[in-house]
């Protein structure tokens, strides 16, 4: 897999730019990388997904399979050393609470062990914030991430208006 995304990339998506009423060729690209090998999820943020109830949920229950497995020994070891790492930083602790109860750490620790790059919308931000981000982990653990935009950039797809 080259890309796996983030919640927020789907989510964001349907309730923006790329509603699922009117521009339905944004999750045909979708599956269509997904078939290619290039673009998928994990199960974490599948389950988060499907646990709305809208058409986005209906859309990922209908694709179980662009959520992959995160379990395995070498994705649990790259999630233990992130969580070693947000732990000794100095971060909010509600901040950091919330950001290892999520998908996040997982998504970065299966983007690390299959050599992917993580698209999400969050921003690096300074670590005076005290908040923690997923550019900002994924900076200490060498994973590139990008955004959604640039994951359009990189794969060149072309909305072709009816």
């Amino acid at each position: 897999m080259k890309y796996l995304l983030d919640a927020n990339t789907y989510i964001q998506a349907k309730n923006q730019y790329y509603g699922m009423d009117f521009c339905p060729g944004y999750w045909d690209l979708l599956d269509a990388k997904f078939d290619a090998g290039e673009v998928c999820s994990i199960e974490f943020i599948g389950k988060e997904l499907k646990d709305g109830n809208d058409d986005l949920a209906k859309w990922a229950k209908e694709r179980t399979g662009h959520f992959i497995k995160h379990q395995d020994e070498e994705t649990q070891a790259a999630f233990t050393e992130i969580v070693n790492f947000v732990m000794t930083q100095d971060y909010a602790p509600a901040q950091r609470d919330a950001f290892l109860a999520k998908g996040d750490p997982w998504l970065i620790a299966k983007a690390k062990t299959l050599g992917a790059t993580l698209v999400t919308h969050e921003s690096t931000v300074s670590p005076a914030t005290k908040k923690v981000k997923i550019p900002n982990v994924c900076q200490q653990f060498d994973v590139r991430c990008i955004s959604r935009f640039d994951l359009l950039s990189e794969l060149k797809p072309r909305f072709v208006l009816e």
